[in-house]
């Protein structure tokens, strides 16, 4: 591969890796404070992409789309943790499973109710439909450098808000002890809630993101769902700098086996989860 192709495969990477991150960290925070295995995670991806696909066919803009979809990701992270996942805290985790899954049908008959079974597709704003040469031969798509900036500022900001705020103070305590923020006095189920509701968001904007170069289909959140918990199982749960690593590296280990082995590419993601695993049983920022 020439410099030039090798630079494009970086790029697509870590724009991959960078659009996981948002999916892998909300996936991460519900199970390691929430103790929740929710299943239904994906389908949160599969309802920003479709609002994105209806509002911006609605209103002819893709911005003004994701700006009214993002509250409306946000109600309803909010209102399923609260008619659904509140009563799971304390059921053992087949249960949870059973539930999530349920939720997984639901969400997938609604879709198709409200917006068929055919593929659709969302225009490219026209701001940032160009390209960027990066060879007198090649060049590299404006917007999956836009999503990766974006991606890369969420990071920065979650970062801060974890480190540097007494929400973080929480999420970080809940992450090691549900029982000791309890004892705190903190309100565990509006933490709770924030934290669902906010991964929920975070999954859902990836969605709307990434509407624009991926197809919009039924049934789209199940398989971001299944790469989103290898991200997990190698970042370590709980860890939002495993899933921000984990995300990275599976991108990279993604894009370049479909260019380099494609016969086996679809192997070569969870071979990588095996060789950490076998290293380090609780991924590579987990607690022992």
């Amino acid at each position: 591969m020439d410099p030039g192709a090798i630079a494009i495969q970086v790029l697509n990477g870590l724009q991959y890796g960078l659009l996981l991150f948002l999916i892998a960290a909300g996936l991460t925070l519900i199970f390691g404070i929430l103790g929740v295995i929710n299943l239904a995670h994906g389908s949160f991806y599969m309802i920003g992409a479709y609002l994105a696909y209806w509002l911006s066919e609605k209103t002819g803009s893709l911005a003004l789309a994701i700006a009214l979809a993002l509250p409306a990701s946000l109600l309803l992270g909010w209102l399923v943790e609260r008619l659904a996942i509140a009563f799971l805290y304390q059921r053992d985790h087949l249960y949870q499973v059973l539930l999530t899954y349920g939720l997984i049908l639901i969400f997938n008959e609604m879709q198709r109710i409200i917006w068929g079974n055919d593929v659709h597709g969302v225009t490219l704003p026209a701001q940032l439909a160009g390209v960027i040469p990066l060879t007198d031969l090649q060049s590299y798509p404006v917007y999956r450098l836009f999503i990766s900036l974006i991606c890369m500022l969420i990071a920065v900001g979650m970062y801060v808000t974890i480190h540097s705020t007494r929400l973080g103070m929480m999420i970080r305590a809940g992450s090691s002890s549900r029982e000791m923020v309890q004892l705190l006095g903190i309100d565990v189920g509006r933490l709770f809630g924030v934290v669902f509701s906010a991964g929920a968001a975070l999954t859902a904007f990836a969605g709307m993101l990434s509407a624009p170069i991926n197809s919009v289909y039924p049934g789209m959140g199940e398989n971001i769902l299944i790469v989103s918990f290898v991200v997990v199982v190698i970042g370590g749960i709980g860890s939002i700098k495993g899933a921000f690593v984990g995300s990275i590296m599976i991108g990279l280990a993604d894009t370049f086996g479909k260019v380099m082995v494609p016969e086996f590419s679809s192997v070569v993601v969870y071979a990588l989860m095996a060789a950490v695993l076998l290293w380090r049983p609780q991924g590579l920022f987990g607690e022992k």
